[in-house]
């Protein structure tokens, strides 16, 4: 049969339409779009948002573990590259027979961040984007053991992010450094440790306001805030997904498990002393 000539002419175009309009309509915008990394978007003067974030770990050396954090946070962008994030989270925990750790069921106010970033590079002038966070918190009950305590950290961490193909695939990379101070309130007993990580995760954008993709994490903990006596490691990897639900609102969703750990403790398999077997997040927001 012959090919008529016009006719594939017409094919063309209309796929040209098609692929314009739905991977170059808009730029990805790394704002929002992982979970449990940053991209270097900051986001536009002016905005406002209300974010909840709910993570989840789940899973130790043994019994039953589940700590839950549900953190309430307000956004806004006051000058050009300058964002400002203060939240408060509340913590639930249900953990039992889980060793060297007392069994606890509660659900229990846990404290308050401040999140200062600034965006130093702009992919649009820059060849790839580059933003440093810093974020502050005092809790007064332990994420990890729900233990009454007074907690006090920061975290820095350097975020990068280029796109690879444009408006259709960007890779982001975070490298961090997270000191800690904690005193126990029953016993006084006080406690530094720090933790050092890079992450690395790539997503693709399926259609305007949908992209999936990855992200993996290395993460390795010490006593001492100033890296001092080794602890243990672990590496996370899991999908994530990005979901623009109107034009104010979005929502991420990520799922984490412990692909490679090794505790000072225990021989290398997994860390499940220092960290938890899975992780799960989930980011709801809205501009107002």
């Amino acid at each position: 049969m012959p090919i008529d000539a016009k006719a594939v002419r017409t094919v063309i175009v209309c796929l040209s339409t098609l692929l314009l309009n739905g991977v170059h309509a808009e730029g990805i915008d790394t704002e929002h779009i992982f979970a449990f990394m940053i991209g270097s978007d900051v986001g536009n003067v002016g905005e406002r948002e209300f974010q909840s974030q709910t993570t989840g770990n789940f899973s130790k050396s043994g019994g039953r573990y589940r700590a839950i954090g549900q953190e309430f946070e307000l956004e806004f962008v006051p000058v050009r590259n300058f964002r400002i994030e203060m939240g408060t989270t509340f913590a639930s925990h249900d953990i039992n027979g889980v060793p060297d750790f007392w069994d606890r069921r509660q659900l229990a106010w846990q404290g308050l961040s401040l999140d200062l970033r600034y965006r130093f590079l702009d992919r649009e002038t820059a060849p790839l984007g580059l933003t440093v966070a810093v974020e502050t918190h005092a809790d007064r009950v332990d994420e990890t053991t729900a233990a009454i305590v007074r907690n006090y950290g920061t975290g820095i961490t350097l975020a990068l992010d280029r796109e690879l193909i444009p408006n259709f695939v960007v890779a982001a990379l975070n490298l961090s450094y997270q000191p800690e101070w904690t005193r126990l309130v029953g016993t006084g007993a006080a406690e530094q440790e720090s933790t050092i990580g890079a992450a690395f995760g790539v997503m693709a954008q399926m259609r305007p306001g949908f992209l999936v993709g990855g992200e993996a994490r290395y993460l390795r903990k010490y006593e001492g805030i100033g890296l001092e006596a080794f602890a243990g490691e672990a590496l996370f990897v899991g999908p994530t997904a990005y979901f623009q639900l109107s034009e104010r609102s979005r929502l991420t969703l990520a799922w984490s498990f412990q692909a490679w750990g090794h505790s000072a403790q225990s021989g290398p398999a997994l860390d499940l002393v220092n960290f938890e077997r899975q992780q799960a997040r989930m980011v709801f927001g809205v501009n107002f």
